[in-house]
């Protein structure tokens, strides 16, 4: 049983039908539907389930527009009836949603455990016709348009290969258009597969049950001329301004660039140096995953509470990369991998800032790799947050850990310069910094905007920075480099 969203109430018995576009749907969904279109045909003269035989219809959007782009071209009212009969029974609907719709002044009609969907559920929270597991949209896609297009059904729509129609994904009211638009394209690619080409696709709210947190696919079955009717321009605002092209055969997934073989480096000496180049950079990945939770405690004060999930998301990610073979034995190389890395995998600002500041690190290092080029690394790493993270030294930042330790590492500079006892102050230099943002004033990142006097913990980004210097330090030292 597909739910009925196009019927005359919505779902319920009756013969009244209400064109969209003018507000609130009988039954408390919204409608919007064309209903701009300035010889709109009536209402009344809409099919009602007296006129249309299958049970399983589209949202009434879809009848409006037909109606209205045929009464805009001077057709007849009988005529417009009839033809909007025949779209009707060309035309199927089906939704599935993660929970029933708050119909004010009563209970959600039904209830789902966590690891269930309501397949064919009603627009007004009526249940469905089975609950299902929770899968991908892939899977659920997949599910529903069997369903749709199973002869078994009585009321199923006859697509088959070759056949080409339009698909609508309508927001039943509680997803984002980024949920909207995975729902678009697993359906697109389903439909694809299967042989069915795709005049257009539609993909919006254009009938929806209040906040109910699903979706419903509509497929409607068309040729050349029914094609020009859903394409008539229409002043409804609901209506989307979709290209007036077919999806099929259009080329919307891009592959992305090959990445260019990068030229020999003159500072890589391989074996070994490799070799303590993972060394550190597993004792880093491991030191972050442990202060996973610390950070997410300490970013609950003055961020979203991720800055402890975000770096073990950049742990994970380095560990994986190591396990796919030997990183570069350049370091300047090491660094730019690890920027690329860090900007697609890790994610907010600290995965920016991070991958800009190895990309700026990374160009010292190309002619040289003694320890003056490693101090200028720091340099043009700093420089290249401050410009672009738009924070300073004393802004309650990363940057304040990083900087402190940036100005004891000047020192490599000097002839004679000790790596261990320069980086060890250099590391104390920035937990130091780290701790003393504590009693800072934030004048940068999402701290900035909460009231100083909540601000009575070290920022974590600081902190965070501070621990990877030290991670990098003490396995430098475990190795005696």
């Amino acid at each position: 049983m597909l739910h009925r969203e196009g019927d005359a109430d919505g779902g319920h018995c009756g013969s009244r039908v209400h064109l969209p576009g003018s507000g609130q749907h009988p039954g408390g969904h919204q409608g919007s539907g064309p209903g701009g279109h300035r010889n709109s045909a009536p209402a009344y003269l809409l099919p009602t389930r007296g006129t249309v035989t299958p049970s399983l219809r589209g949202p009434i959007s879809v009848w409006a527009q037909v109606a209205g782009a045929l009464a805009e071209a001077g057709v007849g009212l009988e005529e417009i009836t009839n033809r909007v009969s025949v779209v009707a029974k060309a035309m199927g609907t089906l939704g599935v949603s993660l929970a029933s719709c708050s119909v004010p002044g009563s209970k959600p009609t039904f209830e789902l455990s966590a690891d269930e969907v309501e397949l064919g559920l009603g627009i007004h929270g009526e249940a469905g016709v089975r609950r299902i597991k929770m899968a991908t949209a892939d899977k659920i896609v997949a599910i529903m348009l069997d369903h749709m297009t199973n002869s078994s059904n009585v009321s199923h729509v006859p697509v088959q290969s070759g056949s080409s129609v339009v698909l609508m994904v309508n927001n039943l009211g509680g997803l984002s258009f980024l949920e909207l638009g995975i729902i678009a394209d697993a359906a697109v690619r389903s439909l694809e597969g299967r042989g069915v080409k795709i005049a257009r696709a539609l993909v919006g709210t254009f009938m929806s049950a209040l906040e109910m947190p699903g979706i419903s696919l509509t497929l409607l079955l068309v040729d050349e001329p029914l094609l020009k009717l859903i394409d008539a321009d229409t002043t409804a605002s609901a209506w989307p301004n979709m290209a007036k092209v077919s999806v099929t055969g259009r080329t919307w997934i891009r592959a992305a660039p090959t990445e260019p073989l990068e030229a020999p480096d003159s500072t890589a000496t391989g074996g070994t140096d490799s070799k303590q180049m993972v060394l550190v950079l597993e004792r880093v990945c491991t030191t972050l995953l442990g202060l996973e939770e610390h950070l997410n405690a300490l970013d609950r004060a003055a961020g979203d509470g991720d800055c402890g999930t975000t770096h073990s998301r950049a742990a994970r990610a380095i560990q994986g990369w190591l396990k796919e073979g030997q990183p570069p034995a350049s370091p300047a190389q090491l660094l730019s991998k690890l920027s690329l890395l860090l900007l697609e995998k890790m994610g907010g600002s600290s995965g920016a800032l991070y991958g800009l500041f190895l990309t700026a690190a990374a160009q010292p290092l190309k002619a040289k790799t003694d320890l003056p080029a490693w101090s200028a690394a720091m340099d043009a790493g700093l420089e290249a947050m401050q410009k672009y993270g738009k924070a300073a030294p004393g802004d309650r930042t990363m940057l304040d850990s990083l900087w402190a330790a940036g100005q004891e590492l000047q020192a490599w500079k000097s002839p004679g310069a000790n790596l261990f006892q320069i980086l060890t102050k250099a590391v104390k230099s920035a937990e130091a910094a780290a701790e003393a943002t504590r009693n800072m004033e934030a004048g940068a990142g999402r701290a900035s905007y909460i009231s100083s006097a909540r601000l009575d913990q070290p920022d974590p980004g600081a902190v965070a920075a501070a621990a990877i210097l030290r991670a990098i330090l003490e396995a430098l030292q475990g190795q005696g480099a």
